[in-house]
């Protein structure tokens, strides 16, 4: 179901929001059982409501690996998503991480049930904007999103810059695209949760019987197997590379920023330069794999994959945390300043010091530091 659908934001919030959770499993062969049958079940006794969206849970005593259930499901018809907590730092302060976990709309669980990875396949309801990205699109994804019901959850990504046109591989994603998933894989610290959702909205021409339709033809495709997934390096070979720009016109442009920024008659004080790096390999490249590959290298990371149905994988591996909010409280932990880490901890010292002392580095983290925190008070973010 499409939640962007247009006149959805002049609707108000769908009538029902519910979480039902079922007893636990000892495995996810029971767990997939379990939703399989309450599905029916619920099907048998449909809601009265005109809307909703209901989430259907089964714990799990064992923990799962997320990745290697993701592997597992081979329908590339459907849309699928991973996101991952980053490892805490040891002896650092859980700077922006809050002690509870959120959906965006004000809902809440506890830290122990946190999730360590989630993984998710189909679509419940999602929302695609082709647009430029404004606070009002809020409107439209809150609908769906309860307090009472934390843990249904929309997952995606916004354009930094919607404004400018999208180059081929990202026309699937517009200006931003959400996704609340069909079924869903928590990878917990001490156990896993198996999940489903589904959403219909009589007013959007999704009733009730298409949505389950749909979510029981997508849970008899589930494998609740995992597969293993390889995470040392990547069986393939890179047959061709090119960059965007040139290294001529990259150096080109270096130096037309450097004039504008020295110029007397412009405001302009900082200029980030992006380069597209275009590989050709002799095999495709499996972008879970790629992402597990990622995750033994980036403990310290946030990892994640989205991927709308029949469209490339957006894959990224993330030691920063740009925009995070608890209630009313809102931080950031956008740096700017890098460098290579040593091959020593003596070495990553003086890197670090070297990266404190630098007047260079101080000045431009004041600059990024500034321009988050006017773009919070505009509320542009």
């Amino acid at each position: 179901m499409d939640g962007c659908a247009a006149g959805v934001g002049d609707r108000g919030v769908v009538t029902m929001h519910e979480t039902r959770a079922l007893p636990a499993a000892s495995a996810p062969q029971e767990a997939v059982g379990q939703l399989r049958a309450a599905v029916a079940a619920l099907n048998a006794d449909p809601p009265a409501s005109s809307s909703g969206i209901i989430r259907i849970e089964v714990p799990i005593r064992q923990r799962g690996d997320a990745i290697e259930w993701l592997h597992a499901q081979r329908q590339s018809s459907l849309p699928r998503c991973f996101f991952s907590a980053r490892a805490p730092l040891p002896d650092t302060p859980a700077v922006a991480v809050g002690s509870r976990s959120s959906n965006g709309n004000g809902g809440h669980k506890e830290q122990w049930e946190q999730p360590v990875s989630v993984a998710g396949v189909g679509s419940a309801v999602f929302f695609p904007g082709f647009t430029l990205y404004a606070s009002g699109s809020y409107v439209v994804w809150k609908r769906f999103l309860s307090r009472d019901c934390p843990l249904i959850r929309a997952y995606g990504a916004i354009r930094f810059d919607a404004s400018s046109d999208a180059s081929v591989e990202w026309e699937d994603y517009g200006a931003f695209y959400f996704v609340v998933p069909q079924v869903e894989f928590s990878e917990l610290e001490e156990g896993s949760v198996l999940a489903t959702t589904i959403a219909w909205d009589d007013s959007l021409s999704w009733t009730w019987q298409s949505a389950v339709d749909e979510l029981q033809s997508t849970l008899h495709k589930i494998s609740p197997c995992s597969v293993k997934v390889n995470r040392s390096t990547l069986q393939t070979a890179i047959v061709n590379l090119n960059h965007v720009p040139t290294k001529a016109s990259w150096d080109l442009a270096v130096t037309q920023a450097l004039r504008m920024i020295k110029g007397s008659q412009t405001e302009l004080v900082k200029v980030v330069l992006a380069r597209c790096s275009r590989y050709i390999t002799d095999t495709c490249i499996d972008p879970l794999e790629l992402l597990a590959c990622l995750k033994v290298e980036g403990q310290n990371a946030y990892q994640f994959c989205i991927q709308p149905p029949d469209a490339p994988a957006f894959v990224g591996n993330s030691p920063e945390q740009l925009f995070h909010r608890k209630y009313l409280n809102i931080s950031s932990e956008a740096l700017a300043g890098t460098r290579a880490r040593g091959k020593t901890r003596a070495d990553d010292f003086q890197i670090g010091q070297e990266l404190l002392l630098s007047i260079k580095e101080d000045t431009e983290f004041t600059i990024v530091r500034d321009s988050i925190k006017k773009k919070l008070e505009a509320n542009d973010l």
